[in-house]
């Protein structure tokens, strides 16, 4: 940090990108350079004139929809560029003033500042997969709400299905459903057209995860991953993509935080008011967690299906982890509902359990 002579700020939009410098020094002066078209020739030729004045630079700018790619571009041309947390930034309370200017004046100071929470920026095959996940994340919500809205046409019409939802059966009664109007039973199908396409959709992203999966550098890991009960290709895909490098994290508690399952707490004085999670990080890789935190309520054992379905070449400290974490993680569940514990709150502590299972198997590929 001392050899960096200035701190530049961007404030990155579709179409421009607001400059401004802040001198290196607690004293140094912190000036707008103004605007620029957000194009790469405009962002070489303003790295090339800053690196001409002032020599050593660290670029910021704050995580968005414009992604990854002028990071990529100021490290291809030598320059430090780092990418910050937007929701971490530190504001003035009572400050209503928000435009382009200032917002890249205050990241040129707090950077020199060293306040800013950095993200981590992963390389192209791993936002590729990221992709690959988040739009298979999004077709699963598709399929809900297409479930949700064939369920509250049949509550409207009275029509109550008493058996297990969405298996065989309740597909084949839902076919045979008659309803008085024309425009009513065409209403109906469309809604049944929806699901079947919105269930093909998700199906064809699996399948494209593990095709993916298997054909990267990081098909050893995912498959260890799958040595524990209850991640599959899609719940190892997710958590790869988004942790990217286990060795990044020295001790599992900075993973669960990193993943928003650490509890949350609200003390003052004598007062002390834990919380539920923080819920901070990535929604989608939180919420595959707790999904294979669910199959922990179940003895523990190894089961015809699990013998099927594991990937082969699977290390053996990998699986000796996995059985450790059956027994540990199924005994938490039971301890904290046999005290009265929620099962959505049971279920959130072992997926935070699950978690730090996932970064001992991750050291131990990475390390390896």
């Amino acid at each position: 940090m001392s050899d960096i002579q200035a701190f530049v700020g961007l404030d990155v939009h579709k179409e421009t990108i607001s400059i401004a410098v802040a001198d290196a020094g607690r004293d140094g002066e912190v000036r707008f350079l103004g605007e620029i078209a957000n194009t790469p020739e405009a962002v070489a030729k303003l790295a090339r004139k800053l690196q001409r004045q002032h020599g050593s630079l660290e670029f910021v700018y704050e995580a968005g929809a414009c992604g990854y790619g002028i990071q990529r571009q100021l490290a291809a041309l030598g320059c430090t560029c780092r990418i910050c947390a937007a929701s971490l930034t530190p504001r003035r309370p009572g400050d209503r003033i928000k435009n382009d200017r200032r917002d890249s004046i205050t990241l040129a100071r707090l950077l020199r500042a060293g306040e800013l929470a950095f993200v981590w920026v992963p390389d192209p095959l791993h936002e590729a997969i990221r992709d690959l996940v988040r739009a298979r994340h999004a077709a699963g919500i598709d399929v809900r709400r297409a479930r949700i809205r064939i369920q509250a046409f049949l509550l409207r019409n009275d029509m109550r299905y008493e058996g297990k939802a969405w298996s065989h059966r309740h597909r084949m009664w839902l076919t045979n459903r008659r309803f008085p109007h024309s425009a009513q039973q065409i209403a109906f199908q469309t809604y049944l057209n929806a699901l079947e396409h919105e269930e093909r959709r998700k199906a064809e992203l699996e399948a494209q995860i593990r095709a993916v999966i298997e054909q990267s550098p990081l098909a050893v890991l995912a498959r260890s991953l799958q040595a524990l009960k209850g991640v599959g290709p899609v719940v190892a895909a997710t958590i790869v993509a988004e942790v990217g490098d286990f060795t990044r994290f020295r001790h599992p508690r900075q993973l669960v935080a990193y993943f928003g399952l650490a509890p949350g707490e609200h003390s003052s004085g004598g007062s002390v008011r834990p919380r539920g999670i923080t819920k901070a990080g990535n929604s989608t890789a939180r919420s595959v967690l707790c999904e294979a935190a669910w199959n922990y309520r179940t003895t523990p054992k190894v089961g015809q299906w699990m013998k099927e379905h594991r990937p082969k070449q699977v290390p053996q400290e990998a699986i000796d982890i996995a059985w450790k974490a059956q027994l540990r993680l199924h005994k938490t569940y039971k301890r904290l509902t046999s005290r009265g514990k929620r099962t959505v709150v049971a279920t959130a502590a072992v997926a935070r359990e699950l978690l730090c299972f996932m970064w001992s198997i991750g050291m131990v590929v990475q390390a390896a």
